[in-house]
């Protein structure tokens, strides 16, 4: 299992000026791999006799020009910028697999990381070996016991982290699941996530709290001239702002994960559209600041560390209008009306638990059709079709 531990880094003014260097080089070598890929592409279609382009071809095309033109690349370590174009034909490669849009150019500021492959580094405790550069000191050592694969070096605002790739034999450094049972859960933009227990985590929307600040600091950095001192002040002060804002949300999300697949084996959610749900103008900036993608993520590989599930109900589950009593299902429910009471049963429900608890359902019953032939249930089907177990509930029902 790969898994990657990142590393705030601490390094001292000349090695943060090679890192700075490093990043620069595999940013250039990037974006001169993409133009010229672009160009013997588009060669390559006029005349089929032309070569067609490949990462192997552009790196051996780069070493056999760079010492004549680009002799500053051989100032750091040759890493930097031939991963850089082995990652441009990963690129392509998504691209044209259809996981990804077309590779853009990379920009200054914005990507600055260069990679290193395991040959050419080596730890020490809470030391980093960097090729051209030495010991660089590390915030805290390895976590993961494994086989090292790589390590990527970036900077965000004015920090710089390494993000070391290690293969794990097994999940041994993270504990069992406590086994508490299923849960749903509910997100949300009043409260973060709402669970089929009635917990409520309001969650700390960073950007909303921060946002006068944010605005002050690009007003601030607009004035400013381009190309001046005060300016490049001004801009860092607004990164580490971003960047104080993204660990916060991190940070929420990490320990609101990290408890519910300590505590429960079998968890359920909904496939929520975020790029559909931000395009609406009244609560894109609410949603956005919740993080719904990466807490998604994060539940699900902490989930499969722990042994746990993630059970996801389809984008058309209807879990906030369905009673989950009867099982009753309206016909509409604005999205104003918090409480409703059924018609059916006559049960008064909160909107967000009474979702969490059919969410919890729909875990459940997905859960145990698994264990048999492949059967109803609400959750995305698998794309291969499991073989029949014995059928064992592995969970206490709350």
């Amino acid at each position: 299992m790969l898994i990657a531990h990142r590393i705030a880094l601490d390094p001292n003014d000349v090695q943060a000026t090679y890192l700075a260097r490093a990043a620069g080089t595999a940013r250039f070598a990037y974006n001169w791999a993409l133009a010229e890929w672009k160009k013997q592409y588009e060669a390559w279609k006029a005349d089929n006799h032309q070569p067609k382009p490949s990462q192997a071809a552009l790196r051996r095309q780069l070493n056999a020009i760079k010492r004549e033109q680009f002799p500053w690349m051989l100032e750091v370590t040759k890493n930097a910028p031939q991963m850089a174009i082995i990652q441009l034909g990963q690129a392509f490669q998504n691209f044209f697999a259809g996981r990804a849009r077309y590779p853009q150019f990379r920009k200054k500021g914005v990507h600055d990381r260069f990679t290193i492959t395991n040959d050419q580094f080596s730890l020490d405790a809470s030391r980093i070996r960097i090729p051209n550069l030495g010991w660089v000191r590390m915030r805290e050592t390895l976590r993961f016991a494994g086989k090292i694969m790589s390590a990527t070096v970036s900077r965000v605002a004015d920090k710089w982290f390494v993000s070391i790739v290690v293969d794990t034999p097994d999940d041994s450094h993270l504990p069992q699941a406590e086994n508490q049972g299923a849960v749903g859960v509910d997100l949300g933009v009043s409260a973060l996530a709402t669970l089929s227990t009635g917990e409520t985590i309001t969650g700390p929307k960073p950007h909303k709290a921060l946002l006068a600040r944010l605005q002050r600091l690009s007003r601030s950095l607009s004035r400013k001239v381009k190309g001046s001192a005060n300016r490049k002040k001004a801009k860092g002060k607004l990164a580490r702002l971003h960047a104080r804002i993204a660990s916060i949300r991190g940070d929420a999300l990490h320990k609101l994960s990290t408890d519910l697949t300590r505590r429960f084996h079998t968890i359920g959610i909904e496939d929520l559209n975020v790029s559909g749900m931000v395009k609406n103008r009244h609560l894109a900036r609410s949603i956005a600041d919740m993080g719904f993608f990466e807490f998604r993520r994060q539940l699900e590989y902490k989930a499969a560390m722990r042994g746990g599930q993630v059970q996801v109900a389809d984008r058309f589950f209807a879990s906030s209008k369905t009673c989950s009593g009867c099982a009753h299902k309206l016909e509409s429910l604005p999205l104003a009306v918090r409480e409703w009471t059924c018609p059916a049963c006559g049960a008064n429900h909160d909107r967000d638990v009474n979702a969490a608890i059919n969410l919890k359902n729909m875990a459940v019953s997905s859960t145990v059709a698994a264990c048999g032939e492949e059967g109803a249930g609400r959750a995305r089907k698998s794309a291969v079709k499991p073989a029949s177990v014995k059928q064992e509930v592995s969970f206490v029902p709350v």
